[in-house]
């Protein structure tokens, strides 16, 4: 079992701002080969996150705390949408489907999101990110 209450997310989060890149994940899968890939991921203000795109998988993202901005981007690079998401403003979460460019932009310090892709865990392909 595990359980996923305010101590665990105090505990990444703390862990993600004392980290360089400012985020931290916590798996809750198993292994990196398990064909559902779920985890809490702490994200601070400042974390970078570069364009990307996952090929053949949906990505979802549920916002337990926080406030983020998800952007959405063309094949050259262009916004062509933006979400805030933030449970204060009664947005909890997207689904962005496979293939689609995207970035998030952390708007909270303290913020977790739960997140959800298929598996197996599949490192980003130059190619799967936007320069």
């Amino acid at each position: 079992m595990q359980l996923i209450d305010k101590k665990l997310l105090d505990e990444i989060s703390q862990q993600a701002a004392e980290n360089e890149r400012l985020r931290m994940n916590f798996n809750i899968h198993k292994s990196l080969d398990d064909k559902v890939q779920r985890l809490l991921n702490a994200l601070e203000v400042g974390t970078k996150i570069p364009i990307h795109r996952h090929l053949n998988t949906d990505e979802m993202y549920i916002v337990l705390r926080g406030k983020l901005r998800v952007i959405f981007y063309d094949d050259k690079g262009d916004i062509v949408e933006s979400q805030i998401i933030a449970p204060k403003e009664e947005v909890y979460g997207v689904n962005i489907p496979a293939g689609t460019w995207h970035s998030l932009e952390v708007l909270e310090s303290g913020t977790v999101i739960f997140e959800v892709k298929e598996g197996p865990y599949k490192s980003l392909e130059n190619s799967d990110i936007l320069e």
